[in-house]
């Protein structure tokens, strides 16, 4: 997935005539815009896994704000609704983050099980495919 990807997305959400996914769409084509340059001015490309984690962090910029409304009470139901929406687009381009039982396996697979060895190589192979919080605990509960 890259900036293009996201751009034709778009198009087809506006064919749709579905503003909530634009919307969305529009917040994550402008974070890697943003990312990439920052990143180009480091001599960087962008990679997949920097996109992932831009869309994790979108989907839960989107989640607090949902809260907000939530707690401001009904006046905000529509918003509430479109933030629902939208976070279930951003949702949609998101891979499925693996369980504590396939963390758990992993971690029991590796030879050096440290806690600094353990988050690079999560860090390094399995970027936006697991929550870093949830891998810390299962590795501590070992």
């Amino acid at each position: 997935m890259n900036i293009d990807f996201f751009k034709k997305e778009k198009v087809a959400k506006m064919k749709e005539k579905d503003k909530d996914a634009v919307s969305a769409l529009n917040v994550v084509i402008n974070k890697i815009m943003l990312s990439s340059i920052e990143k180009r001015a480091k001599g960087e490309e962008l990679s997949e896994g920097d996109v992932l984690s831009i869309l994790q962090k979108t989907e839960k910029e989107l989640i607090e704000e949902k809260a907000g409304y939530e707690k401001a009470g009904a006046n905000y139901a529509d918003n509430v609704k479109s933030l629902e929406n939208q976070i279930a687009t951003v949702k949609s381009y998101l891979p499925k983050m693996m369980s504590k039982e396939e963390i758990k396996e992993v971690i029991l697979s590796l030879d050096d099980k440290s806690v600094p060895a353990v988050m690079r190589h999560f860090k390094a192979n399995y970027n936006g495919k697991c929550d870093m919080k949830e891998v810390n605990e299962v590795l501590r509960s070992l």
